[in-house]
């Protein structure tokens, strides 16, 4: 702020994250863009994972396919607030996320719009995920472009069924998800 108590305009605003269609689009092809992913999990007494929750979600050409928690981390965003955004904007508000202590993930992801590069794709953007598994304790009601969320025992959600499924590679990050938390046999 300057001196009369207007805005710096060297500084930018925090709530100025939100960008057009058309700037997402110019800097989704200039710049990596940072994104958080989560697996959505039920833990019991121990800790031990028993069930994954998979999103279901119709693609822009109408094909129904599964996905992670994922999004944007915006300007002047915490990891922990956009991974709690996230879960909250897909899961519901009364989903209850348990997350972590430490906002380390369990692996970082790098998609690319050009296949081959690494095992994950993503045809609109160069993108850098950060991806953790996160115990919900609550009600999850599905949001925004989520259809529904279908809890799996681990062993179905890492089956070569469902991990097809899953878009522009994230069956892998589900299988290293899983694999993670000791959830895979």
């Amino acid at each position: 702020m300057s001196s009369v108590g207007t805005p710096d305009p060297n500084v930018p605003e925090k709530n100025s994250a939100w960008l057009s269609d058309m700037e997402l689009l110019e800097i989704r092809r200039r710049l990596p863009i940072l994104y958080v992913e989560a697996v959505p999990v039920r833990v019991d007494g121990l800790g031990q994972v028993t069930e994954v929750g998979m999103l279901l979600r119709a693609s822009v050409t109408g094909e129904m396919t599964r996905t992670l928690v994922s999004g944007r981390v915006m300007y002047g965003e915490t990891l922990r607030e956009a991974l709690f955004r996230h879960l909250e904007k897909d899961l519901g508000p009364m989903a209850f996320p348990q997350l972590p202590a430490s906002p380390i993930p369990f692996t970082v992801a790098e998609y690319f719009p050009m296949p081959g590069i690494t095992r994950f794709t993503d045809d609109r953007q160069h993108a850098v995920s950060l991806a953790y598994v996160v115990p919900v304790t609550g009600t999850c009601q599905p949001r925004q472009d989520a259809l529904e969320l279908t809890w799996m025992t681990p062993a179905e959600a890492a089956s070569f069924s469902v991990c097809e499924e899953l878009e522009g590679g994230r069956g892998s990050l589900l299988r290293s998800a899983l694999a993670s938390v000791g959830a895979l046999s």
